[in-house]
């Protein structure tokens, strides 16, 4: 892409350069151990990227693009060789850039756009897992699903053929511009669930700003959950939309069968398309995982992959850090270290998988679930419920609101097995404690608890 493209996509002055000279890859942070050519300064709440425009240059970039900065004539002749673009808002510039980009030099990559209140991340990565044994796939990383994520994500893609980008969001309208970005050739909406339901204010709301990912497809393809509720009545009563779907209790075009849950793996059966059963092996346990696997059974099948390669890419699918990461110790002991988001729909997935281990006592450390308004209380005191129903030996709570799943358990669970501390050292100085061989201990809470700092120390001395 070359800087006079940029100038006319951004309304953007050239301060310095060459309107000739190309930009490759984009990047915002001068801290990133390999930087691109062209750095974007991204304002953030506690600092302005513009500011570290020179930083940018001394570490290697040949041209910046920033806002509200001022150049003095000396700094400019001192700049030659270089370029310096300035724009009225970088944010909006670097969506406009990655939107262009996508329409003009990626004409023929097939974007995966996957939005979803839960289980965004690992149905992200089962999908890419099964995709690359065919194509050339790339895959969000990280947490890079939001307005400044997925637009450099864009930018930084070559020669791909597959894109699996996931879309996340807080508020209403935050889809629809993350979709008109990426302009997806098919959108998976994993399932509707509570998820900063304190903003959007019910769940029928969030499947509003969930279907917003249509926005930005030519043509509206949509892969969904036909066991969520909301989503299941959305199939029934939309036409306009071509719906693929999979489940596992109502009806639908890919469906698992013989479901086996095991303590290291999980598995099911398919039927293809000549009514012949295919076994699946996912090697990471619970159901959740078997409605991601569905999704990308139908994913490889829209892109015309057989079963072999389907059923290779699910079996060698590997989860992203930190989401259901399980870790077994010398004693015998598992860490199921899921603590890097939690709503009750996931809180419900993860103690499900706890409960269901054979012959171990089942620890539950639980936090807060955060973002959830006026829910919050009534959604933890459900998930209090799901710690009885589970048959949870031990239940550990941190967090204000994680009293209320105390204050609900303890409706049925024996008092002396439900524990409250105010800090994580606290829990982490227990854990050691109390943990014996055979034990299974699940840590589970919103990445602003920062559970993964108890497993990551606790590995440390194992």
């Amino acid at each position: 892409m070359k800087i006079e493209e940029i100038l006319n996509i951004t309304n953007g002055s050239l301060i310095v350069g060459n309107q000739e000279s190309q930009c490759n890859n984009f990047f915002k942070d001068t801290r990133e151990k390999e930087i691109g050519d062209t750095y974007i300064g991204i304002k953030g709440e506690k600092f302005d990227g513009s500011k570290l425009w020179r930083e940018a240059l001394d570490r290697g970039a040949s041209t910046v693009i920033v806002e509200n900065i001022e150049f003095k004539k000396q700094q400019v002749k001192d700049l030659q060789g270089k370029n310096i673009i300035k724009v009225p808002n970088t944010l909006l510039a670097l969506s406009e850039i990655a939107k262009y980009k996508r329409k003009q030099y990626l004409k023929n990559l097939k974007v995966i756009g996957i939005t979803g209140s839960v289980g965004k991340t690992s149905t992200k990565d089962i999908i890419y897992s099964v995709l690359k044994q065919k194509y050339k796939t790339f895959k969000t990383y990280g947490n890079n699903n939001n307005l400044i994520g997925l637009p450099f994500q864009i930018l930084n893609l070559k020669e791909q053929e597959m894109a699996i980008l996931e879309m996340g969001m807080n508020h209403v309208g935050e889809i629809k511009k993350l979709s008109q970005i990426a302009q997806p050739d098919i959108s998976v909406i994993t399932n509707i669930g509570t998820s900063h339901i304190g903003n959007l204010g019910s769940r029928e709301n969030i499947l509003s700003a969930k279907l917003e990912i249509l926005e930005g497809m030519k043509k509206k393809v949509l892969v969904i959950n036909n066991d969520n509720d909301l989503l299941h009545d959305y199939y029934k009563k939309n036409r306009n939309v071509k719906i693929y779907t999979y489940g596992i209790h109502n009806d639908s075009e890919i469906m698992a069968r013989n479901i086996e849950i095991e303590d290291d793996f999980s598995q099911f059966t398919y039927y293809s398309q000549n009514d012949k059963q295919i076994k699946v092996k996912v090697p990471v346990v619970g159901i959740h995982f078997i409605y991601n696997a569905l999704c990308a059974v139908t994913i490889g099948k829209y892109f015309g992959l057989n079963d072999e390669e389907i059923v290779k890419g699910i079996e060698e699918f590997e989860l992203t850090k930190k989401r259901m990461d399980i870790v077994k110790l010398k004693n015998d002991v598992i860490i199921i270290n899921d603590s890097y988001n939690a709503s009750l729909e996931s809180m419900q997935a993860s103690l499900q998988y706890l409960g269901g281990l054979k012959n171990r006592r089942k620890i539950a450390v639980l936090g807060d679930m955060l973002e959830l308004g006026d829910y919050s209380k009534e959604l933890h005191e459900k998930v209090g419920k799901e710690v009885v129903k589970n048959n949870i030996n031990i239940l550990v709570c941190c967090g204000e609101n994680s009293k209320y799943i105390i204050k609900s358990a303890k409706e049925s669970m024996k008092e002396n097995n439900i524990y409250y501390f105010d800090t994580n050292d606290e829990i982490e100085k227990f854990i050691k404690q109390i943990s014996k061989t055979g034990d299974a201990i699940l840590f589970k809470a919103s990445n602003g608890m920062k559970f993964f700092e108890i497993v990551d120390n606790l590995l440390k001395e194992c």
